[in-house]
């Protein structure tokens, strides 16, 4: 499946870090959440309405998370995302996060499977056809 790689911006802000000024863990899964959201939504999906008038809702499954170097506190940051794999009822997404400066450097990779799921009693449930031709 050979596609466009989407990139969302991200600055980081005294409140993502420690006390030390460094990237506190758990908020590289909020950027990854926030971007594959963008990814979305450039591809015409909006959540809120995948809920409301399809009944769809996707929630993570699994995460694997490679962390190589610390972001910190006026970072900006580029997060990459792209689709690797596209099933019935399951996306799984390939994320990285990016230094933009002073040196462009990769700083974390992660693999994050979603699972569709019926917003209503979050069995799984097939991706809806419109959406499946639009993200092949």
């Amino acid at each position: 499946m050979q596609q466009r790689v989407h990139h969302w911006p991200i600055r980081i802000y005294y409140e993502d870090t420690d006390m030390q000024g460094i990237v506190y863990y758990a908020n590289y899964l909020k950027y990854f959440e926030r971007a594959r959201t963008e990814f979305l939504r450039d591809k015409g999906f909006e959540q809120g309405a995948l809920i409301e008038q399809q009944g769809v809702a996707f929630a993570v499954r699994a995460i694997q998370v490679d962390y190589l170097k610390p972001a910190v506190f006026n970072d900006q940051l580029i997060v990459t995302t792209k689709i690797a794999k596209l099933k019935r009822a399951s996306l799984v997404f390939q994320q990285t996060i990016v230094r933009e400066s002073p040196i462009r450097e990769i700083i974390n990779t992660a693999v994050i499977r979603v699972a569709c799921l019926d917003a209503h009693n979050t069995n799984v449930k097939k991706i809806p056809t419109a959406m499946i031709e639009q993200l092949s």
